[in-house]
């Protein structure tokens, strides 16, 4: 089996050795070194994270296979809490629907089966260096390119069907922006720095998708807790800062937008 065909199924049957193997393996195809390998709690079970430095940008190894994406809102149950900060947010005039399963059936994709691909994943997002059209050109010449939306979404969960890639739930208390602690900081289980701070937004190669972020929108307006932690949501893609990042309004000020690089194996 080649290593881009190994599915995370498989992968979290790896022993320590065997993910040392892998690591090294991965490593040797794209000329880069391997600087972690550990295993990390994940879904009940052990999952391994190995990171892999090439030309000064560490990536993490993504396993693929036939994975899960997207959200269900029906099959999710809101807090008492999470409902009460909604409907706060929808008599200000804020949100998509009358109650937060109904938003998030709008603002989130939709459940569905996909394959993919393994590969190396940048562990940190880079702002871009060219309007979003010019990124993939910009990116192929560095022997990288921009992530699918799918692709994101499965980095950013690792396989997790929670609302965030930590859970269902958010503080109330608190918004996003400059939380110094709590999981959100944390390295997602592929080892990611990703969806942490609303302030961020990443392109993918769907020009009507932004993730991880919505530029600080939800923070600044006032939205409510419920509704400022969303850009965090793992199935958020945000079709209206799509819309700015790529239209006219966006032209120049696409530095300050990220992306994930993708290192194919």
């Amino acid at each position: 089996m080649s290593l881009a065909a190994l599915t995370l199924d498989h992968w979290r049957t790896f022993d320590r050795t065997a993910a040392h193997r892998t690591a090294r393996e991965a490593a040797g195809l794209v000329g880069g070194r391997v600087t972690l390998v550990e295993a990390t709690e994940h879904l009940g079970a052990p999952l391994h994270r190995v990171l892999i430095e090439r030309d000064g940008q560490e990536f993490a190894l993504i396993p693929g296979g036939v994975v899960r994406v997207g959200f269900d809102p029906d099959a999710w149950q809101p807090t008492p809490e999470q409902s009460a900060d909604y409907a706060q947010s929808v008599a200000q005039g804020f949100g998509c629907a009358p109650d937060l399963r109904g938003h998030l059936a709008q603002v989130l994709t939709a459940p569905r089966t996909v394959r993919l691909a393994t590969v190396l994943m940048a562990v940190e997002g880079e702002e871009l260096t060219a309007p979003p059209a010019d990124m993939p050109a910009a990116l192929a010449a560095r022997g990288l390119r921009l992530p699918g939306p799918d692709e994101w979404e499965h980095a950013c969960g690792a396989g997790a069907a929670t609302l965030f890639r930590w859970g269902d739930e958010c503080p109330l208390d608190r918004l996003p922006y400059g939380e110094p602690f709590g999981p959100l900081k944390e390295p997602n289980a592929f080892g990611l720095r990703i969806a942490y701070d609303t302030y961020r937004s990443e392109i993918s190669s769907d020009p009507t998708a932004v993730h991880g972020g919505d530029g600080g929108e939800s923070v600044c307006g006032g939205y409510g807790s419920v509704l400022g932690w969303l850009p965090l949501a793992t199935a958020n893609r945000n079709p209206f800062m799509a819309e700015f990042v790529y239209g006219p309004e966006g032209e120049d000020m696409y530095e300050d937008v990220t992306t994930r690089p993708v290192l194919p194996l």
